[in-house]
This record gives structure tokens, sequence and C-alpha cells, in this order.
């Protein structure tokens, strides 16, 4: 089994809040985060894929297929884009960095498999010291 990592990077804004919690409420659970004119971060992701290496081409995935990918389900959608507002796989959910390494896993599960490649982490780093990795449930 191989792991293959890439990552890619991308800028968005977002304000975590909860529309049943007061100004105060939100202040107090979320911080400055919850500032009602937004936020934004320069993200990194690194998403990580695992299979056996093919005997035809030595690889487990053609990175520029991985980069695609990633690029066409997830930074496309995210990169200087609102993520409460704008961002299709978000709506709904609170704009937390745990909640979007779930959301960018739910998308690539599918193109992933379509190219023989099994998702294995999705590493979200929101600043240079925080950061979050999903593994699936």
């Amino acid at each position: 089994m191989i792991y293959l990592t890439r990552r890619e990077r991308f800028n968005a804004a977002h304000r975590l809040f909860r529309e049943d919690f007061s100004d105060e409420k939100n202040l107090e659970v979320f911080g400055k985060c919850s500032n009602p004119n937004w936020h934004g971060h320069n993200y990194d992701l690194f998403v990580t894929v695992c299979g056996p290496v093919d005997p035809d081409t030595g690889l487990v995935i053609n990175i520029k297929i991985l980069s695609e990918i990633i690029n066409k389900y997830i930074i496309e959608k995210l990169d200087h884009k609102n993520i409460n507002i704008e961002v299709d796989f978000m709506k709904g959910k609170l704009a937390s960095t745990e909640n979007m390494a779930i959301a960018i896993w739910e998308q690539l599960i599918t193109p992933l498999a379509n190219h023989n490649a099994k998702i294995y982490c999705v590493k979200l780093c929101e600043t240079e010291n925080n950061f979050v990795e999903y593994f699936g449930k």
C-alpha cells in the first residue's frame, strides 16, 4: 500500500456562528471568529490517497489527475468565496475547519474511486498553528 499526498491552497472567508445563539453567546463560544463582518484564511489542503502501485504505470494515481480532481471539486468552489454563503457543499453546515474537512472528504470519495484511488486523509490547515485531519468515519 502506497500513500500519496497532494497539497493545494485556497483563500476563503467565513464566520463561525449559530443563528439560534445571541450575538453575545456566539462571541462567547466562537470568539472573534464570530465577527458579523466575516474573516478569512489562507488555507492549505492536503489530500492523501492510498492504494496499490499500478504495475503498468508505477503510480497509485497520476498526480496531475489527483490535482485536477481536487481543483474541480474543491478549490474552484472554495477559492475566494464566502464559505457560509457561496459554497454548495457547506450549505446548512457550521463553517468550522472540522466540518469543512468532512465535507471535502465527502466531495472527493466518488471522483477518486473512479480513478481507483481511495481517499485516506484530508488535512486542512486554517493557520500555521491550527489544522484538522479527517480519516473518515
